[in-house]
């Protein structure tokens, strides 16, 4: 079995109502109940939005240096994360198309080594 990143950045998300988001919601807290079920699953979760509250460790100058705000000034973040355990890349794609149709925007995969 593999484990696979399905996840998708902030920014990939677009401009939606309230309602619309919350429809949603329901449909992709089924499809981990799908994964759940299947004996796919090891986790899944969504990030806090607000960039700023993230922090960043640092230890190439020899020591550990901790700060305020994401490591490097970008454009983009990640926002969400599920990871599945599964027997092969056709399995791996097919929960990642579920998971992108129930949330409404697109999600990209990769092998956890």
């Amino acid at each position: 079995m593999t484990q696979y990143a399905i996840y998708f950045n902030q920014q990939w998300v677009g401009d939606h109502s309230e309602e619309w988001f919350g429809s949603r919601g329901p449909l992709a807290r089924a499809v981990v109940d799908e994964i759940r079920a299947a004996g796919h699953y090891v986790f899944a979760g969504g990030l806090e939005e607000e960039i700023n509250d993230a922090f960043s460790a640092d230890a190439t100058s020899g020591s550990v240096v901790v700060t305020d705000g994401p490591y490097a000034e970008t454009k983009e973040y990640l926002g969400g994360i599920t990871i599945v355990e599964v027997p092969d890349v056709e399995t791996a794609r097919m929960w990642a198309g579920r998971i992108a149709e129930a949330c409404g925007w697109p999600q990209e995969v990769r092998v956890v080594k």
